[in-house]
């Protein structure tokens, strides 16, 4: 019979992907892949730490991504009361975008770093993940009703800053981007 490090071996080498996925669109890929996997592995290893707990709950994945949002939540505000320090002091340019990222993923990754934590998260795990309202709900710690109309907001708010920042849409465009977002899940596109 396989002991806890096996089987948090065996969790790990199933989600580590997914978990890292899910860091890089709630961090608004400003931190690159790198900053998400760091993040998708603190939250592993605060996991391990409490593996016999995690691997009790009735959702192991949902409990490693509420971990994940948690952590990706505290990161942000750290990064934001930086931001703040800085500002006092030094005017900020222009981030150059990394890698080999599409136009309209560019887009779409700005306009959701500009949503509110909360409504990105919902709208991350809903469209982008595919997870139903209870598994967002369960995810983020809040209710069903919530994640209900904070998706709801963050798709229209999304939807607007999307349109304000649009060129001529031609295939590949921002609003067949958005489109994608709404109707599957990440492992479903090649982007």
């Amino acid at each position: 019979m396989s002991g806890p490090s096996d089987e948090f071996h065996a969790f790990f080498e199933q989600h580590h992907a997914e978990l890292s996925r899910l860091a890089r669109l709630l961090l608004g890929g400003t931190e690159g892949a790198d900053g998400a996997d760091d993040l998708a592995a603190d939250a592993l290893v605060a996991i391990w730490h409490r593996w016999d707990r995690v691997r009790a709950a009735d959702h192991p994945l949902a409990y490693a991504r509420g971990v994940v949002a948690n952590l990706a939540r505290s990161r942000i505000r750290s990064r934001v009361r930086e931001r703040r320090r800085i500002a006092l002091f030094w005017s900020r340019g222009v981030e150059p975008a990394e890698g080999p990222d599409v136009p309209a993923v560019l887009d779409v990754r700005a306009a959701l770093g500009r949503l509110p934590y909360r409504k990105r998260a919902c709208v991350v795990l809903r469209h982008a993940f595919d997870l139903s309202e209870q598994e967002t709900a369960r995810a983020l710690g809040i209710s069903v009703g919530t994640v209900k109309s904070q998706t709801s907001r963050g798709m229209a708010e999304l939807q607007r800053l999307l349109v304000e920042a649009a060129a001529p849409e031609g295939e590949g465009g921002t609003g067949e981007f958005l489109r994608a977002l709404r109707t599957g899940p990440v492992q479903r596109r090649s982007w």
